[in-house]
């Protein structure tokens, strides 16, 4: 049973009362352009989402997105860094913290329209504080609508990759979209959704029958697989990641590009790991052009405290998956862009 409780404003009542400055849309649109450039191979340069698992707290956010805007001045000849700001948190078991769109407060109920106008200030402000735009995961598709004009890059999360209405909304975003394979690391599953979102479309949409002209932009993120009984299963070695490029091939999909999530089951949840993904990437791109032709960059798992926290007592440190902490970061994204 459903129980109504309150109307949450439409998209556009939305961004008028929080609206984008003119000033900003320039920015957005000025990375998005530079993220495409990667995607669609007219740069080299490499590209690097990275922040907190869940931006939890604005404060701690805004602090750390504009370290990486001073970081990304100095590495932009090499790198298009992205913040993660992302606001939304997938539960396995669909219990917990939800994310700054649901829970603004982590300590407080649901609060969904104070949740997305907290969403617009923050993306907003680290704009203004950072000079970048910022990525975040469409868990709720019929909720793009709120923050469609704030980011430059979307993603499809694990849980999310194999359902139908994911796959069709991406098919209607201008920019780029990365999709993750599934929890249970089927590359099949992932390469017919990215077909699915690279293709034109038909469909509901929030009341309306909506027609897209596909997203050319769609990519995937592998981010390792999880097991019948629990484990993690790596999917960032060469070897795996040669043969998602010969399924890319024969499928003849626009833009081959491979974003490797340093996290989550390639990992093992140990966000120290990341580093050591990082540098074997990047040397394999070093020993393979095709290699290196097709990865297009990472998303790394970061905050200024290293690890998480179950309460929200340590400023700037995760209170979902564990991060590396800033000074690892910066260290890690130098020497990146060092072998681009």
């Amino acid at each position: 049973m459903f129980e109504k409780q309150i109307r949450i404003p439409e998209p556009e009542e939305i961004k008028q009362l929080v609206p984008m400055p003119e000033s900003l849309k320039k920015v957005r649109e000025e990375r998005e352009r530079l993220i495409t450039d990667v995607i669609t191979g007219k740069s080299d340069k490499l590209v690097v989402i990275v922040g907190p698992c869940s931006a939890h707290e604005p404060e701690p956010v805004l602090d750390y997105v504009e370290r990486l805007g001073r970081l990304s001045a100095k590495l932009s000849d090499k790198l298009v860094i992205v913040p993660r700001i992302y606001t939304n948190k997938p539960r396995t078991r669909g219990v917990g913290y939800k994310g700054m769109f649901s829970q603004p407060d982590p300590s407080k109920a649901e609060d969904i329209q104070k949740g997305i106008i907290t969403i617009r200030r923050l993306n907003i402000g680290a704009m203004e504080a950072s000079g970048l735009a910022a990525a975040d995961e469409m868990l709720y598709p019929a909720n793009y609508g709120y923050v469609d004009d704030l980011l430059c890059y979307n993603a499809v999360g694990a849980r999310s990759s194999e359902n139908q209405l994911h796959r069709l909304v991406a098919s209607g975003i201008d920019g780029p979209v990365g999709i993750k394979n599934p929890m249970s690391g089927s590359i099949m599953a992932m390469i017919n959704s990215v077909y699915a979102a690279q293709s034109a479309q038909v469909f509901k949409l929030n009341g309306w029958q909506v027609k897209t002209s596909g997203n050319p932009l769609a990519h995937a993120i592998l981010r390792g697989a999880v097991d019948n009984y629990g484990n993690d299963i790596p999917n960032f070695h060469y070897e795996f990641v040669m043969r998602v490029a010969e399924d890319y091939a024969k499928t003849e999909l626009k833009n081959p590009a491979i974003i490797i999530d340093t996290n989550h089951s390639n990992s093992g949840k140990n966000f120290r790991q990341q580093i050591r993904i990082c540098e074997e990437v990047m040397q394999n791109r070093i020993y393979d052009r095709d290699f290196k032709k097709i990865v297009k960059g990472f998303m790394i798992e970061s905050f200024i405290e290293e690890g998480n926290q179950k309460d929200d007592v340590v400023y700037g440190k995760s209170i979902t998956d564990p991060c590396l902490g800033w000074n690892d970061t910066e260290r890690l994204l130098c020497d990146i862009a060092e072998k681009v």
